[in-house]
């Protein structure tokens, strides 16, 4: 923790404190929130925070520079050796970074902290064509089903009523990760479907500005160059919703705050999530939460 602070205070990036509770939480489909009933708001229900993204770009677009911040997070559901509900996030927002910029910094970080060497960067794309024989994007939706059931073991009838992402997890779960276990890596350019909050760069196909750390086969941070179209991430939350409904998850609102503070004018930047927990596991050569999280779930 000190040397994760002394490195953003050498470099002049400001420690931020964010709310943990919130009346809006994530919409993506795959992150099931916590929740708690308070009186003191008209909703009666405040979400304990998945991350601290939404109130750190509402803290950009009113003017505060590069921020950081190392805080609790909440997650309904994961628990096991990479997972626990409540966790360690470090997060920092750098205006005018690029993908390639804020991937330099974090490895700058790493290395201080790591000593993870040299880092290889790897399309997501070329990492589906060297690890699984596949193209994520070519690929129709059936031809991944039929990957999931002879590849991984899955049963036809469950692999019918995978979506395509899905699909996607699994084959970069089970056939890449495991691949990424020699060398540090950064997997960039992900599926358009999987921007969640990045932009999307138009190409053929059009990609995510989206980037993922793995060390030791372990995901370790999560990037993206920031969307800022308040209007476009209306249509994804209210997408988010729709996909929520259509599974049966519980409804959420969307976060009003944030798309105020997006149309008032978020400043084009790159951010980024990395896992502390995970990083103090790797670092003291543990491979489960449980050795270095003094009181996990189990033992709150």
């Amino acid at each position: 923790m000190a040397t994760i602070r002394r490195f953003f205070a050498d470099r002049g990036v400001l420690e931020v404190e964010t709310p943990l509770l919130s009346v809006a939480t994530a919409t993506a489909p795959h992150i099931h929130s916590l929740k708690t009933e308070c009186h003191l708001v008209p909703e009666r229900c405040l979400y304990l925070q998945t991350s601290p993204e939404s109130a750190m770009k509402r803290l950009l677009a009113a003017g505060s520079g590069p921020i950081f911040q190392i805080c609790k997070a909440f997650r309904e559901g994961e628990q096991g050796g990479l997972h626990n509900p409540e966790f360690t996030l470090l997060e920092w927002y750098r205006p005018a970074y690029s993908a390639r910029a804020l991937m330099d910094e974090a490895e700058a970080l790493l290395e201080q902290i790591l000593r993870v060497g040299s880092v290889r960067r790897l399309t997501y794309g070329d990492a589906f064509r060297t690890y699984a024989e596949i193209d994520p994007f070519a690929a129709s939706t059936p031809s991944l089903r039929q990957y999931a059931t002879r590849a991984l073991g899955i049963a036809s009838q469950t692999a019918a009523s995978l979506e395509r992402d899905t699909c996607l997890d699994l084959i970069l779960s089970h056939c890449i990760q495991p691949a990424l276990c020699q060398q540090a890596t950064w997997l960039y350019e992900f599926p358009a479907s999987q921007a969640q909050l990045a932009r999307i760069r138009q190409g053929n196909p059009p990609v995510a500005d989206r980037f993922e750390l793995f060390v030791a086969g372990v995901e370790l941070a999560n990037g993206y160059c920031e969307l800022t179209d308040s209007k476009e991430q209306r249509r994804r939350f209210l997408d988010d919703i729709a996909v929520r409904r259509r599974l049966g998850f519980p409804h959420v609102p969307i976060d009003r705050r944030l798309l105020a503070a997006l149309e008032h004018g978020l400043p084009r930047c790159s951010g980024i999530a990395l896992g502390v927990d995970r990083l103090a596991m790797l670092c003291s050569g543990e491979t489960h939460l449980e050795a270095v999280i003094p009181f996990p779930i189990s033992r709150a």
